[in-house]
């Protein structure tokens, strides 16, 4: 790999960690605590959270009728979606051993803890949740389909790849034949050694 993408590469990690950092102070500004991985709140600010959730019957009367005549078409995207998570999770099972890719964790990509927040009311947590697991099984099956990619056919596009997964830009360059194959020869010895990761 390119040194100079390396360094970028180091850079974003970097940047990353910081971002992580700042979002941490900002949970510490809220009083959010955390035990166990589940988010906590003192009393006091259980209370004031309490006193600013709107009641489900004013909720649905000040709703714009658009949005509820749209809300069916919202929903019935959760059978595709349960549909894409079984697939996905079945292929991940049945063919990363045999790849010997290590496996995706569901759990570190579908995180439900907005439920826990007092200021929302029973509609705001569904939708929450709907948000949660779309969202989570989305960056699921990204990451899946990533280490599948990297293991099939680890080289850049051409063009720009807007949003491009987290192991692209370590992929061989678009063009470099000779990279690749250096990179192939390298990843077939280190196959040879045992599991990848």
């Amino acid at each position: 790999m390119n040194s100079d993408i390396a360094v970028l590469i180091d850079k974003i990690h970097a940047l990353e960690a910081e971002l992580e950092a700042e979002l941490a102070k900002r949970r510490a500004e809220l009083r959010v605590g955390l035990e166990k991985g589940r988010a906590f709140f003192e009393e006091e600010i259980l209370r004031r959270h309490r006193e600013l959730k709107t009641r489900l019957s004013r909720y649905i009367l000040n709703a714009n009728p658009l949005v509820i005549l749209t809300a069916p078409v919202i929903y019935a995207l959760i059978v595709p979606l349960l549909l894409l998570d079984l697939f996905v999770t079945i292929y991940q099972a049945v063919c990363f051993p045999v790849y010997e890719i290590p496996k995706v964790s569901r759990r570190d990509y579908l995180v439900f803890d907005r439920h826990h927040l007092a200021y929302l009311n029973a509609i705001e947590k569904l939708n929450c949740a709907y948000c949660s697991y779309a969202n989570g099984l989305i960056g699921y099956v990204r990451e899946i389909a990533s280490r599948t990619e990297q293991y099939w056919c680890p080289i850049k596009h051409a063009r720009r790849v807007i949003g491009a997964h987290s192991h692209y830009a370590l992929f061989e360059d678009y063009g470099d034949a000779e990279g690749y194959r250096k990179w192939l020869k390298q990843f077939e010895a280190d196959r040879a050694k045992g599991p990848r990761h």
